[in-house]
């Protein structure tokens, strides 16, 4: 008989301090009482409702469009951010230059909100732009919020590279951006969606600097939710936050599963390869 040891005693547990709010709300997203506290049978109502409740699916699409476009430029920055910290080890201000790289890590959000509040207002009385805070002003603050993470992701992919391939290739006649889109590039690839995906996560979960930075009619779906939930939760909320949970489900199904395939395609080559070094 199996013994279950104290470590899966406390992993049991956390799985379901984790999980298990998630599946109440989900359990609940389907309840036909408009009280949340009361349940009144099974329905599908507030799902369907979603449709027509144009506030709380406008902010789901503003949050979607910033998310899209904070994790494409978080991506483009961090990257060139990386390759600067990682192939130029000595130039004058690089520990500067780090330290302003990493920061936003540290930095609390509010913090970090209240600056760039008043860069935006400072900026607008200099040179009159941004004439008002909306959705550039959310995705610069999320831009600059999420570069840090990829930055540190790709560096630790970058420093795990043999640079003597790029150098191979250099010593070829190839010019360096070649290098880096046809070498380098798909070499960093997995850091670089990892990357991708965290900025949109992060992008899409943002309150705090969503709050400081946004104007009348740029409300995300963060912020349509906390205010909701000050007067009561609503059950759309839970329709919405079900269907988030679905998506982010499959995604992360479909990542296993193509993952799991390539590993498969490279073992299956690699005992082909050994087999046909044995037979020669």
């Amino acid at each position: 008989m199996k013994r279950y040891s104290f470590s899966n005693l406390i992993l049991a547990l956390g799985l379901l301090f984790i999980y298990l709010p998630m599946v109440i709300l989900v359990i609940y997203s389907f309840n036909g009482s408009r009280l949340v506290t009361v349940w009144g049978g099974w329905s599908v109502k507030w799902y369907t409702g979603l449709l027509d409740n144009t506030q709380l699916m406008s902010a789901v699409m503003r949050s979607l469009e910033v998310a899209l476009y904070s994790a494409i430029a978080a991506v483009a920055l961090g990257t060139m951010a990386a390759f600067v910290l990682t192939r130029i080890p000595v130039f004058r201000g690089r520990t500067l230059f780090g330290g302003l790289v990493t920061a936003p890590l540290v930095m609390p959000e509010v913090i970090t909100g209240l600056s760039l509040l008043l860069l935006f207002v400072a900026m607008a009385q200099l040179v009159g732009w941004p004439a008002q805070r909306g959705i550039v002003t959310i995705w610069i603050a999320h831009t600059t919020f999420c570069s840090a993470y990829v930055a540190v992701i790709v560096m630790a992919r970058l420093r795990e590279l043999d640079q003597s391939i790029e150098e191979a290739a250099m010593d070829l006649g190839a010019r360096p951006w070649k290098v880096f889109f046809v070498i380098t590039m798909p070499m960093i690839a997995p850091s670089l969606v990892a990357g991708g995906m965290l900025s949109f996560a992060l992008s899409l979960d943002d309150l705090v600097l969503a709050s400081f930075v946004s104007g009348p009619g740029s409300t995300t779906l963060p912020m349509e939710i906390f205010s909701a939930v000050r007067l009561g939760v609503k059950p759309e909320i839970n329709a919405v936050a079900s269907l988030i949970l679905l998506v982010i489900s499959l995604f992360t199904f479909l990542a296993w599963y193509i993952t799991r395939r390539a590993e498969k395609r490279r073992g299956r080559a690699l005992q082909q390869a050994q087999e046909e070094a044995a037979a020669a």
